[in-house]
């Protein structure tokens, strides 16, 4: 809990705290608002006033005014004012700390006082993968958003999982074996994976001596793609890498080399021929996940529960089951 005793680092935008403090903090504590608290917690995360306040869409002096009553109603320095910028106090480390449980209460809050009256009216956020949503996604949303018009869609694109709970994105479709407790939701496929070489040039062994290859960057370093191929292929053989699973389809496509994609990609990109088998020690898992406050809200239901049916159908080309050509002269393993 918080304590009267000031940190013992030196503040240097705050005067030091008078002896002698008896005001009770958790009644102190009880005076501040939202406001105050989402003030306090935006600085800690930016570390200085300017980009905070544009944050938040207020002044600069707002601020500092703000901070500065805050501190002064607690009676506890809550930041040191350093070179680096703004640093929390122990004391300012525990009321962020607060701000963060309440912003989560006011979500969740938010989000079942406003589910009864959903409708198919609003906003849908989606996060997924580039590699995802390129061609396999766009087509299920474009045909959702044709049987319900009333619904905006906004795609939120990238490899990091959006916080659900934060009420940054409501609807998650993610490539994982482990997506995370706190979601709720469902395993639609399992996503195979299999090389890929393009179609003008893919008529060689490409795990002979010499072949290029594509590979997959430090930002996709937990993909089992990676380390496969790196470990079976020299790094003057690795010809372009890429922290996009996407990126790395086009540039197969465009003769840069073999590579590993996921079948539900690779096999639907142009330009783009299967160069081997599926190697299941590759295999990843597909999901459709949700925060446990809106999984019954009408927009999330609805779009979940078609999303679930269009995967259903596209099973066997997720899985890698559909009978595809392999190039001519394939002869290599992949094993």
């Amino acid at each position: 809990m918080l304590g009267v005793k000031p940190s013992s680092k030196k503040a240097s935008t705050t005067p030091p705290v008078p002896t002698g403090v008896t005001q009770n903090l958790s009644d102190a504590v009880s005076q501040l608002s939202w406001d105050d608290l989402r003030i306090i917690k935006t600085l800690s995360e930016c570390g200085n006033r300017a980009t905070t306040a544009k944050r938040l869409g207020i002044n600069v002096s707002t601020v500092s005014r703000r901070v500065a009553q805050v501190e002064k109603t607690l009676g506890v320095a809550l930041f040191d004012h350093r070179r680096s910028g703004y640093m929390l106090t122990p004391e300012g480390i525990e009321l962020r700390a607060l701000a963060e449980r309440v912003e989560l209460d006011i979500v969740s809050v938010t989000r079942r006082v406003s589910r009864a009256g959903q409708g198919p009216q609003g906003k849908l956020r989606i996060t997924t993968s580039d590699s995802l949503l390129l061609y396999f996604l766009t087509p299920i949303i474009a045909d959702f958003k044709a049987l319900n018009e009333g619904i905006a869609i906004e795609v939120l694109v990238g490899n990091e999982t959006l916080s659900l709970a934060r009420d940054e994105s409501d609807v998650a479709v993610r490539a994982t074996k482990k997506p995370a407790e706190s979601l709720v939701g469902r395993k639609l496929a399992s996503i195979a994976w299999a090389p890929y070489g393009s179609i003008k040039h893919a008529t060689t062994t490409p795990f002979a001596e010499g072949q290029r290859w594509v590979s997959y960057s430090a930002g996709l370093c937990g993909l089992k793609a990676k380390s496969y191929v790196e470990d079976r292929i020299g790094a003057d053989c690795i010809s372009y890498r890429t922290d996009s699973v996407a990126a790395a389809s086009v540039a197969i496509a465009a003769g840069l080399g073999y590579g590993f994609l996921p079948c539900m990609l690779g096999d639907i990109t142009p330009g783009l021929t299967r160069v081997g088998p599926v190697v299941r020690e590759l295999q990843d898992e597909l999901w459709l996940l949700t925060h446990q406050d809106i999984r019954k809200s009408w927009r999330v239901k609805a779009f979940m529960t078609f999303c679930a049916a269009a995967v259903a159908h596209q099973k066997p080309l997720i899985e890698g089951q559909l009978d595809l050509p392999v190039a001519q002269g394939e002869t290599g393993s992949v094993s």
